[in-house]
């Protein structure tokens, strides 16, 4: 799936509350929605949509019924009926509040937009934008005074710097939308109340969540249950994991029986690797696709947690790219060694 394209986006409406930490601030509520103008409005677009570039993509969900999640509820009834936005923004900046009760959240101004023509992996549709921005800096502000300047000091909002996002897609309603998500700022125990508490998303089943289920698994199994089932050097392992990688970059799909055969390839280790695929979905609460398409957003992304280095002690460091058979692991009076063969030294 595409990145979101804001290039042919309008903003239909847009109303800005002020929502703090239930612990220590209040709620302020707008009378009305906020007019705009087309050089604010381009602003927005920039503000709203250009931080929108991750490939992962999520639905929102309830636990026990869909229609309970509350976000889903009222971008609905904004989907159906436009006019509703102020209402059901009023809702939403409700629903925020009663969700930041954790002591580090930070107050900010709530914005519920509705979007006209958001593109999505080509196709045009309304969307329902969803942001928080709790950071602000500081900015001077020089003016002419007398035969020299003076300056001002003031705070403000950076619209290169989008603190918290969500954009709902009126597409797959019964799926709980397709959802784009963003959160800068928190990384501790109070970052779940945007994602996991507020929106309440889980990851959408496509093409990205099946690549990097899968390679997570490759990588997995190779680092931690293969050498405990077999007798295998560091360097064989980092091959195998270079051969997974590799596979999903030469390949448009995948299939789990021929990566098998044509990546691991020994018999007794590829009925390791299903009985490790199972345990492995038990225990990530992940469900492991035999077949789909491959998401090259997500081969990248997940490439680079793939370690292609052996470190020797302290002393060396050695990475593994291409043909396992130029490398070769021994040992003699004066400890183990690797024996490296080579054409070209740059």
């Amino acid at each position: 799936m595409e990145m979101i394209l804001k290039d042919s986006a309008s903003i239909m409406g847009i109303a800005i509350h002020k929502v703090g930490n239930k612990l220590n601030e209040g709620l302020h509520l707008s009378k009305s929605l906020f007019k705009t103008d087309e050089e604010l409005e381009g602003l927005f677009l920039d503000y709203f949509l250009t931080p929108f570039k991750n490939h992962e993509y999520f639905n929102l969900y309830h636990d026990s019924e869909l229609g309970l999640n509350e976000v889903f509820t009222y971008a609905s009834r904004i989907f159906d009926d436009p006019g509703s936005l102020y209402i059901n923004s009023v809702s939403l900046a409700k629903h925020l509040y009663e969700k930041s009760t954790h002591p580090k959240i930070k107050g900010g101004e709530f914005y519920t937009v509705f979007f006209r023509d958001c593109s999505l992996d080509g196709e045009r549709m309304d969307a329902v934008g969803l942001f928080k921005s709790e950071n602000k800096d500081t900015y001077l502000k020089v003016f002419p005074r007398g035969d020299g300047f003076g300056i001002e000091s003031e705070q403000g909002i950076n619209i290169n710097k989008l603190d918290k996002g969500c954009l709902v897609f009126n597409k797959e309603r019964e799926k709980g939308y397709i959802v784009s998500v963003i959160d800068n700022t928190n990384k501790g125990a109070e970052a779940q109340y945007w994602i996991d508490d507020f929106l309440h998303v889980r990851q959408r089943k496509d093409e990205y969540y099946n690549t990097r289920n899968v390679l997570s698994l490759c990588k997995n199994f190779v680092t931690e249950e293969l050498p405990r089932q077999f007798d295998v050097s560091k360097a064989d392992q980092l091959d195998l994991l270079n051969k997974s990688v590799k596979f999903f970059k030469e390949n448009e799909s995948f299939d789990m029986k021929e990566f098998s055969n044509e990546v691991i390839a020994n018999p007794e280790v590829i009925e390791s690797f299903k009985r490790f695929k199972d345990s492995y979905q038990r225990d990530q609460d992940i469900d492991i696709a035999e077949n789909f398409d491959i998401s090259e957003s997500a081969v990248k992304k997940q490439a680079r947690v793939f370690k292609s280095v052996i470190k020797l002690d302290k002393n060396f460091h050695i990475y593994i790219h291409g043909n396992r058979d130029l490398i070769e692991q021994g040992s003699d009076e004066k400890g183990k060694y690797y024996k490296v063969y080579y054409k070209v030294e740059d």
